[in-house]
């Protein structure tokens, strides 16, 4: 079983955010499913860089948030399709919002993100 090796901390709005939406494709996720893209294969094939394996256990966890919600369907082959729920859609604004600030400051991003990658790979 799995155990945590540092407690988890839920004191304030900034640490429940985090811990819901922690994992590299979350955000994105939630952005694309919103877009309508609501089945498995759609999303992978929006986020190539990611498994399916991955995406799959990050869609599990934001239904368990309450984020998602997951239908799946009584044909053969099955069929799955997603869609936010209105406590997900709640956080599309925000997410916008995070988006239309990355997009005005991205060339002094990539520059202190490219900088940092050097120094890692370069001491």
């Amino acid at each position: 079983m799995y155990e945590r090796k540092i407690p988890l901390s839920l004191n304030c709005g900034l640490d429940l955010i985090g811990e819901v939406l922690y994992g590299k494709w979350k955000i994105r996720l939630l952005w694309f499913i919103n877009e309508g893209h609501k089945r498995p294969s759609q999303l992978q094939r929006k986020i190539p860089d990611a498994s399916r394996r991955v995406l799959n256990m990050q869609l599990k966890e934001l239904e368990e948030h309450e984020l998602v919600t997951k239908v799946i369907y009584p044909v053969v082959p099955p069929k799955v399709e997603y869609s936010l729920t209105e406590f997900g859609q709640s956080l599309i604004p925000v997410i916008s919002a995070l988006g239309k600030w990355g997009d005005e400051h991205q060339e002094r991003l990539r520059s202190s993100i490219l900088k940092r990658t050097e120094n890692v790979t370069n001491p």
